[in-house]
């Protein structure tokens, strides 16, 4: 009978914003009012930023590549814990025929010990007895050889195993480190190519954003469980829980799914949609943009965007998570900052699934170590005229979704993901063999 081990599970899924974050996009102090506003860094020192950032991309690349290395040599023969293994297998095929012979000659011992004729003299009837007793002990002899050449077996392959599943950790923990390497870079270099474009060299030519705990996004009706084949409506409420008018607002969102096992994205085969205020045709979220702007928003008030979860049927059961934020700016001073970056993880279940009544998707912080465990920050929430979380009168702008990618977009980059690369050793061997 086969036995098939599998020796590694899927490296852990991962979620990372990079450490970029801060140059890139709005600068986060929690020690600071929303109001309070930093100077924009100098094109010098972006370009710094940006040079450190490709040395860590480089080096990241680097420690992937010999993890690469590794784990190939690791699972080629010449291995000396798989020559080992190999030399272990031998050993307990030798033992394995050796017990065969062992129990043969028992058999033809008894079977000369029932044919000694009556007319057998005493000595022919002791010698036929003592082989009988000689052959049954080697016999228990080979059996007990046999036994620890099959035990050192198992020890040798599990050694041999253990080490290679490491290996492919470290291998799937470099790639990671690549992937949010690579994000990082490709944030600095687009935020030191935006400051040459605008010609600022920091300074007095205006403020850097900074981070506001009290504009949330909320995101109502996401379902913790959607089943393939099917879609869902539900709701994102962007609420100013300052004391002041925010001039404009741009909600932000994400989407990203891999198969159960984590090895295998199936981002193309969910589609995340919102509706515009000002038309009734669903557009889709391309990851990179802000959805319309909120203009304005008025302290103490929120507005809606209806959002929809489509899932192809195709779609494999897995895992998904959405990530909603945003940012705002006000005129003609200036000042601007970002929401908490927020994702809601859910199952999706095979096409066909009854997932029946579920709860919500709950919402946690990007750098949360244990998801859904943390609410957005709606504390001293003021309302608007008297009323408690009314509408604001100001709308989704008309003029469609803005054309500057979103920096929240640029710091979450190809990072923001869910399986990041996973290793799996599997090993199939035939009882008896060890094949």
């Amino acid at each position: 009978m086969k036995i098939r081990r599998i020796l590694a599970t899927a490296v852990a899924a991962a979620v990372t914003t990079p450490a970029f974050m801060l140059s890139a996009t709005p600068a986060f102090a929690d020690d600071k009012p929303a109001a309070q506003t930093q100077q924009k860094p100098s094109i010098a020192e972006l370009e710094k930023a940006a040079a450190a950032a490709k040395a860590a991309y480089d080096d990241a690349v680097a420690a992937e590549s010999a993890a690469h290395a590794a784990l190939e040599a690791l699972l080629s023969d010449t291995a000396p814990l798989a020559v080992a293994a190999k030399a272990a297998e031998a050993a307990a095929a030798d033992a394995a025929t050796a017990k065969t012979e062992a129990d043969q000659a028992v058999v033809d011992a008894k079977a000369a010990v029932d044919a000694l004729p009556e007319t057998a003299t005493e000595e022919e009837k002791t010698a036929a007895a003592t082989t009988l007793t000689e052959a049954e002990a080697a016999a228990v002899a080979a059996g007990e050889a046999k036994a620890a050449a099959d035990a050192k077996v198992v020890e040798a392959l599990d050694a041999r195993d253990d080490e290679r599943v490491a290996a492919a950790r470290t291998l799937g923990q470099a790639q990671k480190a690549t992937k949010a390497a690579l994000a990082a870079k490709t944030a600095a270099d687009e935020a030191l190519a935006k400051a040459k474009a605008e010609g600022g060299e920091g300074g007095e030519d205006g403020p850097f954003c900074v981070a506001e705990a009290k504009l949330t996004m909320v995101l109502t009706g996401l379902p913790s469980t959607v089943a393939a084949g099917t879609k869902v409506d539900f709701n994102l409420r962007v609420t100013n829980g300052t004391d002041k008018t925010m001039d404009k607002v741009l909600p932000f969102a994400t989407i990203e799914a891999t198969d159960r096992s984590g090895l295998k994205g199936i981002d193309d085969l969910v589609h995340l949609q919102w509706l515009s205020a000002s038309s009734s045709t669903w557009k889709t979220v391309d990851n990179r943009h802000y959805m319309d702007t909120i203009s304005p928003l008025k302290a103490g008030a929120h507005a809606d965007v209806k959002m929809r979860l489509t899932i192809d049927a195709s779609a494999p059961a897995g895992n998904g998570v959405t990530f909603v934020g945003g940012d705002y700016f006000n005129d003609p001073n200036g000042d601007c900052g970002s929401a908490d970056f927020e994702r809601y993880e859910f199952l999706i279940a095979a096409a066909g699934s009854k997932p029946g009544k579920v709860d919500d998707a709950k919402p946690g912080k990007v750098d949360d170590a244990k998801p859904g465990k943390t609410k957005p920050n709606t504390s001293d929430l003021k309302p608007q005229s008297g009323a408690t979380a009314s509408p604001v009168s100001g709308s989704l702008a008309a003029t469609g979704s803005s054309s500057a990618t979103s920096q929240l977009a640029l710091a979450s980059g190809a990072a923001l993901a869910i399986g990041a690369g996973a290793v799996f050793v599997v090993r199939r061997r035939k009882a008896g063999s060890h094949a």
